[in-house]
């Protein structure tokens, strides 16, 4: 993981000092498919079975840098996958943080679920829902960051509702990642940043 971290600090992506932690504590070779160990510290996706993938590291990096995560903030997070980044969430929110996290895909509701078994400090600090995350998670909200890994036509209107003033979403749509910041007026200022591609967001579940 060294390795990797080094790499991304390189490439220029990765500048945070708590992201930099955070990677560091949360190894990447614990979220992937046993198959794939060896393969868990390339800056590439990987595949986790079900048409879906473990993102590649500097993507994810890109992400968590503009989302600006903070100790004890509330974040909500569409497609938990191998939970992952789901990790690396709960460490950068810390223990007085919280993360809800939604993954549609049952087979890797239970992967992700697993994987993150393995970092108990952490796991606490996650409410897993194994279902569309169309409708946010209101019992949870307001969220001051949220971040999604499936690529959304229309944002849907419970993610914006949920949002505090002054929080930020971070989406894909149309090959380009958004990032949208809530003002205290309630309308949200708008940030594009292209080249990024991602699988589809799935509004229904799955039977």
């Amino acid at each position: 993981m060294r390795e990797l971290i080094a790499h991304l600090e390189r490439e220029g992506v990765l500048r945070s000092p708590a992201l930099k932690r955070a990677l560091a504590a949360v190894d990447r070779a614990d979220f992937v498919p046993a198959e794939l160990r060896a393969s868990a510290y390339e800056d590439d996706a990987l595949p986790i079975g079900y048409g879906q993938t473990i993102s590649q590291p500097y993507t994810v990096v890109f992400m968590l840098e503009k989302l600006g995560v903070r100790k004890g903030d509330a974040v909500l997070e569409v497609g938990y996958g191998s939970g992952w980044v789901t990790a690396l969430l709960a460490r950068l929110a810390g223990p007085a943080g919280r993360v809800c996290a939604f993954e549609i895909v049952p087979e890797l509701c239970a992967f992700g679920e697993k994987n993150l078994e393995k970092y108990p400090a952490l796991r606490p600090r996650a409410h897993l829902a194994c279902a569309s995350a169309e409708d946010g998670c209101p019992a949870h909200a307001p969220f001051d960051r949220l971040i999604a890994a499936a690529a959304v036509e229309k944002v849907p209107g419970a993610w914006r509702a949920q949002i505090a003033a002054g929080g930020s979403m971070l989406y894909p749509r149309d090959d380009s990642l958004f990032l949208e910041t809530k003002k205290a007026d309630g309308t949200f200022s708008v940030a594009e940043f292209p080249g990024f591609v991602f699988v589809p967001f799935v509004k229904k579940k799955i039977l």
